[in-house]
């Protein structure tokens, strides 16, 4: 293969922070290659300066053997430089197809030919095998759809070598994934060269050839994928070997432990039917199911979130009415959002007011105010407790990496004691060492007598961490397998049946 691209001696710096110190990395012609590498380590900051978004205080950037000047992201264009952002950067009020084209319409004059855009679009989107009008609203559209088109307008560009996709699985559902895996490989085949940035080994795995890994801004090492081991990855990653990541799962009392939480029968208008199951005190319950199975609408549900039309929730033997979150809350169970961003922090708030805020009411004064020693001191021992990455308890949540984000969310259910926790997609664009602090967190949880729900959409995850998996389709529970019984063969089996074979 030949050399596609070289990267030499990339620094740049941000006031207080150097994110690139002296990086160099290779990308062959018709090669995956995988970065990888903490949060903060500096692989976004380097698909930046590749695409022009961000120029580099030194280094050297060659395509094909040529030294290049990326000054903006349109000279990266017409070098065949394309990049799908983490993320997304799309128009809802506009259509699929004027997304992908934007300021490259077919046009007679000053006018789009409407018919022309939408039949270029339909040919690209049926050749990438993705099943999209191009006159759908791209508001209308779910989060992997919207995914999909992401990728399809980066591809959209003609003379495109070099690819550099950042978590482009992170919102996409099992199927999806495979789908971008057959166009990675047809891609790769006609020569195009792809920078592949994911936390998630499995899919590295399956797609990659080498592997360059960056830690604290610096380029550690590349390695072929098949001369390598996960655990000498992340060791790189980390500067440390992580044992953690075989850890056995904590002992639960078995079918005779204490039923924490009972549903029964709970049904949504808009899709969930007659979902059941128990919650035991010191259990990890995982949830799986392809996109769309129900398991976010069940924990909405359940939190009175989204309302109910049937069924019963049950916390510790006593038959309750939900009717908010905050009516939830009083009862001991605490929602850790999938969109933590949007859902579960304010951002432009402190470390301490994020980690009180499910506590407001034990933490204020007479007046109303926020007792703010208080608040500090609790939130100043779950930094320490949790191991959060922050300068202090008066930093703000949005400068912080998404583990240590996703830590503080804990903290604040923590901070509440909450009897129950609900983990949706905990550890979705945080890196393998935050992950492996999760994890480490959600069985001492379980150890020390908490219940935990777990909807992931990584299977591997669910299958490490779980003492009982819960798989759902189509908004019904297709069946509940204990970790001994699990594999991701049999989750998959039920994850996939419909409706009617279920209610056969």
């Amino acid at each position: 293969m030949s050399q596609l691209l070289r990267v030499e001696g990339i620094s740049k710096e941000f006031p207080g922070v150097k994110a690139l110190d002296g990086v160099n990395f290779e990308l062959d012609r018709g090669e995956v290659l995988a970065l990888v590498g903490e949060n903060g380590a500096g692989k976004s900051t380097l698909m930046k300066i590749l695409s022009g978004i961000y120029t580099p205080d030194a280094g050297q950037i060659f395509v094909e053997g040529d030294e290049v000047d990326v000054t903006d992201p349109k000279v990266a264009q017409r070098l065949g430089i394309s990049i799908i952002h983490q993320e997304m950067n799309l128009m809802p009020h506009l259509t699929v197809a004027q997304n992908i084209y934007i300021g490259r319409e077919p046009r007679t004059g000053p006018w789009v030919r409407e018919g022309e855009l939408n039949r270029r679009t339909k040919a690209l989107l049926g050749d990438l095998g993705i099943h999209l009008r191009p006159t759908q609203g791209v508001g209308e559209l779910t989060v992997a759809s919207q995914q999909m088109v992401e990728i399809a307008k980066a591809l959209s560009f003609e003379h495109t070598k070099i690819l550099i996709m950042d978590e482009p699985t992170s919102a996409i559902s099992i199927q999806e994934t495979q789908v971008l895996f057959r166009l990675i490989r047809s891609l790769r085949d006609r020569g195009v060269g792809i920078v592949y940035i994911s936390h998630r080994m499995e899919e590295l795995r399956q797609i990659a050839n080498r592997v360059t890994v960056l830690r604290d801004g610096q380029y550690v090492g590349t390695r072929s994928m098949n001369d390598v081991r996960d655990d000498e990855i992340i060791a790189m990653m980390v500067g440390r070997e992580v044992s953690a990541a075989y850890a056995s799962r904590p002992e639960v009392s078995g079918d005779d432990g204490e039923v924490v939480l009972a549903v029964r029968g709970l049904t949504t208008k808009s899709l969930l039917q007659d979902v059941s199951f128990e919650l035991r005190r010191g259990e990890i319950l995982g949830f799986a199911g392809l996109m769309g199975a129900g398991r976010t609408e069940t924990a909405r549900a359940i939190i009175g979130a989204d309302p109910m039309t049937a069924g019963t929730v049950v916390v510790n033997g006593r038959e309750i009415k939900i009717s908010g979150p905050s009516v939830a809350v009083r009862h001991g169970i605490g929602y850790l959002p999938e969109d933590r961003k949007r859902h579960g922090l304010m951002l432009e708030q402190d470390v301490a007011f994020n980690v009180a805020m499910a506590s407001l009411k034990s933490n204020r004064a007479p007046l109303g105010f926020l007792r703010d020693g208080r608040a500090r001191r609790i939130s100043e021992n779950f930094i320490k407790s949790l191991r959060i990455k922050t300068p202090s308890s008066r930093t703000t949540v949005k400068t912080l990496s998404g583990g240590n984000q996703q830590k503080v969310v804990i903290a604040k259910w923590l901070a509440r004691d909450c009897d129950v926790l609900i983990f949706d997609e905990p550890t979705r664009g945080i890196d393998v060492g935050a992950k492996e602090e999760i994890y480490r967190l959600l069985n001492s949880l379980a150890e020390s007598g908490k219940a935990v729900i777990m909807i992931s959409s990584e299977l591997p995850e669910v299958l490490r961490l779980s003492h009982r998996i819960v798989v759902m389709s189509q908004g019904r529970v297709t069946g509940t397998l204990s970790a001994d019984e699990a594999d991701q063969e049999s989750i998959m089996k039920l994850a996939t049946q419909n409706i009617e074979e279920v209610a056969a």
